[in-house]
């Protein structure tokens, strides 16, 4: 029995979850990192989705993405990093939707980072799982 007062999770759903959180974390980091630098592409991928193709921009975007990702990966703040990240993909699937982007490639790619993140927390964390979907007796 776990602390929770309800039986202990097997080690290999803990480990799928971390190694799913893991993926999206790197992917995240990589993007990131790549908006802090940021290379010339970075700049004319900004510009063509509608946000001013600056340093300033990039950067700052980078500087968020890269924070939320920490909260995300931190265990303490893991949720609040995914309700954050989730409102983040959010932006990035309204800029896609707005410029009318391929739907299933790039406007919903978001959603699919997204859906990966929640789906690495409902896996290792037994007490998410507990308060979404509680049952009865």
């Amino acid at each position: 029995m776990s602390a929770g007062g309800g039986t202990a999770m097997p080690r290999r759903t803990i480990v799928a979850g971390w190694t799913i959180s893991g993926i999206v974390i790197a992917f995240l980091v990589m993007d990131g990192g790549a908006k802090l630098v940021p290379f010339g592409p970075v700049i004319e991928t900004m510009a063509a989705l509608g946000w001013p193709g600056d340093v300033a921009t990039a950067r700052g975007l980078g500087i968020v993405l890269l924070a939320i990702t920490a909260l995300y990966g931190w265990p303490g703040t893991s949720v609040l990093g995914a309700v954050l990240l989730t409102a983040y993909l959010g932006g990035a699937v309204a800029t896609h939707a707005r410029i009318g982007s391929p739907l299933v490639t790039h406007t919903l790619f978001g959603v699919y980072i997204g859906g990966l993140a929640w789906l690495g927390l409902w896996l290792r964390m037994p007490a998410l799982r507990r308060i979404v979907l509680p049952r009865e007796g």
